[in-house]
């Protein structure tokens, strides 16, 4: 009976999953999905790798899964449909490894507890991860789980890139510059020399655009500086998060507009961003295929902020070989694309019209100073590679 790794990524209204079979070695995908919409109207979608739809189900509008039933959803379909499967482990995204985990752990007990810890440095994000590692701790105590950390890629970063100008104490306590989206950006870095070698061994900047949004200079495959710091709210404009901020505004939105923590934390995370500049959506096919006005500015602002970021990284690097587009956005959005690329013109970006349209993957031109590339990331095989690494230790 072959034997797999589970893959679980839990939102505040979703719950990811794939499962991946161990087959002479390698890591097949053999299903994937998602529950969405737990506290509203909940969706099952499972399919396989080809994307053949292997189950589906909807639930009545107002219907209260939560996590605690779309765990056991998901277990009883992967139970009846791939019974020939035995799951040897799950591997998790937690967002947040702190200062504590530098690299995946086998989550017990004790690792649990830390974790918890993590929680008011990633309010929006640690909560829902954990809490399908305490279900399955709780109904399946004997199923080893492995916790894998956005945070720690960045851990490369050199200590002066981690520091804000506040008192040493507190970084000592362990207010820094983190970083996130790790696994993806290691994910990048691990298919970087079939991609290209000069990239893989040399200065890469690496553009994961997504609803969440970051950037991470790459020197030979390690991360030195991340865009995001010590909240995944740092750095570029997003979907709905407002990216880098002046502290002021903080305390003028307390001071003059009588705003409490909760609030700024929801406008922050919630409100701004693409949709609060636009006041259209989130998303970028909306805002790409809208004339009004403020989606121009909202895309303006987003290319902007990019191109800025992108200086900085520069001249973290003292150069840039190639730059990497990734997630939703970077994968899909060839306008966006084409934009960053001029902006990056300076650098030595000469872009190819038709590659870019094609969603490449190389989108520069031949004789491109710095290449240009589109790579989809995978986080969820980063995932079970470190699951089934730690597991064998």
């Amino acid at each position: 009976m072959p034997t797999a790794l589970a893959v679980l990524n839990a939102g505040s209204s979703s719950l990811k999953f794939s499962l991946y079979v161990e087959r002479n070695g390698a890591l097949d995908l053999e299903v994937r999905g998602q529950v969405e919409g737990l506290y509203t109207a909940p969706r099952f979608v499972a399919k396989s790798a080809d994307g053949t739809l292997l189950g589906e189900e909807a639930w009545p509008e107002g219907t209260q899964l939560g996590h605690a039933g779309a765990l056991d959803h998901l277990f009883a379909h992967l139970r009846a449909e791939h019974a020939d499967i035995t799951i040897a482990g799950v591997g998790h995204r937690v967002v947040h490894g702190g200062l504590d985990y530098t690299q995946p752990v086998r989550v017990d007990a004790g690792v649990l507890t830390t974790l918890e810890k993590y929680i008011p440095l990633a309010p929006l994000h640690q909560p829902h991860n954990l809490s399908p590692i305490k279900l399955i701790a709780e109904r399946t105590p004997q199923l080893p789980q492995v916790a894998c950390f956005d945070t720690s890629f960045h851990r490369s970063n050199p200590e002066v890139a981690q520091m804000f100008g506040l008192p040493y104490a507190m970084y000592q306590e362990g207010v820094r510059r983190y970083g996130f989206h790790g696994l993806s950006y290691e994910y990048i870095a691990s298919v970087l020399p079939q991609v290209d070698a000069r990239a893989a061994a040399g200065r890469t900047v690496v553009l994961h655009l997504g609803n969440g949004a970051s950037m991470c200079a790459l020197q030979g495959g390690r991360s030195v500086a991340s865009s995001m710091g010590f909240t995944a709210v740092d750095g570029l404009m997003m979907g709905t998060r407002s990216g880098s901020l002046d502290p002021g505004v903080v305390l003028y939105l307390m001071d003059q507009r009588g705003m409490d923590v909760r609030a700024i934390e929801k406008l922050l995370y919630n409100g701004s961003g693409l949709l609060g500049v636009s006041g259209i959506a989130s998303d970028m096919r909306t805002l790409l295929a809208s004339d009004a006005p403020r989606a121009k500015l909202a895309l303006d602002l987003y290319c902007y902020r990019i191109r800025r970021e992108l200086g900085a990284m520069a001249a973290v690097l003292g150069g840039v070989d190639a730059l990497v587009f990734t997630a939703g956005i970077g994968e899909n959005a060839a306008p966006i694309r084409a934009r960053v690329c001029a902006d990056a013109a300076w650098l030595g970006v000469e872009l190819d019209a038709a590659t870019n349209e094609a969603h490449g993957p190389r989108i520069s031109t031949a004789d491109s100073r710095v290449s240009a590339w589109v790579v989809p990331t995978n986080e969820e095989l980063m995932i079970a590679r470190h699951t089934r690494r730690v597991l064998a230790q």
